[in-house]
């Protein structure tokens, strides 16, 4: 016997359409009118869930998030046929899925069934499209914050957490500085914490091993770096290979040895902060992939929950009230010019 499940109708007819509830596309909610997705035919988003958890995308998120997903391959003419759901609702199916830490098969009834957000999350993934997303985002992050699109420094560190039964004994280890049993993510952020590369190994991996791989996939995607920072860790060999092999400089920010109680250390807290940004979805926490590579984009995805938000924060605030002047025009503006930005951007 077949079970179906009906979202209810909140809202009226401009629900019915494709609106939702809360702080959203200012356009949209200004006109009354329905809400924008090229996944559907007509351009307007067939989506009719009603938003109930926090990791539903508010309006604004989903006017920031919709333009960097792939376009749709029955609009590329590519073949096939639209979606039975509109792509809004795999979206945050797969936001719930990382910020709650659930199984799959534990998918609410309200989302798309858990193999197609399963097949979007992973096949988004391999064809590298998710990175995709994060990169722009990440771009529009830094435009926001004054600074150039691409970054010019680089900072890396590396974090151990436990893995779950699901992980295969052949992709995990056991960190004997941290006495973790698991895998070990190693990341590149920018000088403001925007993640740039991820990089998923076992735990007994050293972070001097590591880094090889890391700091060529950096060097490769961005180019105009020239600087990243590091702690102790990465001090010997790794210098020389990156000078000699990447022409990059690699600054190892030592901790002092007289040191005996907390000190915020230069460089090296951006990074922490990006890990602790991580961590705060609950499929982070531990490791639950069988795979590195969805280990890794699930990582991508927790960036992307937070830069969307960060976004469309600023997208709201940026809207002056009926009769108000605009942010451009007040002062105190939160934007410094070309010509006050740091040497490392």
């Amino acid at each position: 016997m077949i079970r179906v499940v009906t979202a209810k109708n909140r809202g009226g007819p401009a629900r019915a359409q494709g609106m939702r509830a809360g702080s959203g596309d200012e356009d949209a909610r200004a006109a009354g009118g329905p809400v924008r997705c090229r996944c559907c035919p007509g351009g307007i988003s067939r989506s009719t869930r009603a938003p109930r958890y926090p990791s539903d995308m508010s309006e604004a998120e989903w006017a920031v998030t919709e333009p960097t997903l792939p376009g749709p391959a029955w609009k590329q003419g590519r073949g096939g046929r639209p979606a039975q759901r509109c792509r809004r609702d795999t979206v945050d199916a797969i936001r719930y899925l990382v910020r709650e830490g659930i199984r799959w098969r534990a998918m609410p009834a309200d989302f798309p069934h858990w193999r197609s957000v399963y097949d979007a999350l992973d096949g988004w993934g391999k064809s590298g499209a998710t990175e995709a997303m994060h990169d722009e985002l990440r771009r529009a992050c830094r435009i926001a914050a004054g600074r150039t699109p691409e970054p010019t420094a680089a900072v890396i560190d590396s974090q151990s957490v436990k893995a779950a039964e699901t992980v295969a004994a052949a992709s995990r280890g056991f960190d004997a500085g941290k006495k973790v049993q698991g895998r070990k993510r190693h990341i590149a952020v920018d000088v403001i914490g925007l993640l740039l590369t991820v990089l998923v190994t076992a735990a007994s991996v050293q972070d001097r091993d590591a880094a090889k791989p890391l700091l060529w996939n950096l060097r490769k995607a961005f180019p105009a770096i020239r600087l990243t920072w590091a702690d102790g860790i990465y001090a010997g060999k790794l210098v020389t290979w990156a000078k000699t092999a990447l022409k990059l400089t690699v600054q190892v920010v030592r901790r002092p040895d007289d040191l005996h109680t907390f000190q915020v250390l230069p460089r090296r807290w951006v990074v922490e902060r990006t890990l602790a940004w991580i961590t705060r979805h609950r499929r982070t926490v531990r490791d639950y992939e069988r795979l590195t590579a969805h280990h890794e984009t699930v990582v991508y995805w927790a960036m992307i929950i937070t830069m969307s938000r960060r976004l469309a924060r600023q997208r709201q605030a940026s809207q002056p009230l009926p009769g108000m002047p605009g942010p451009a025009n007040r002062s105190g503006s939160c934007t410094a010019p070309a010509h006050h930005l740091p040497r490392w951007t």
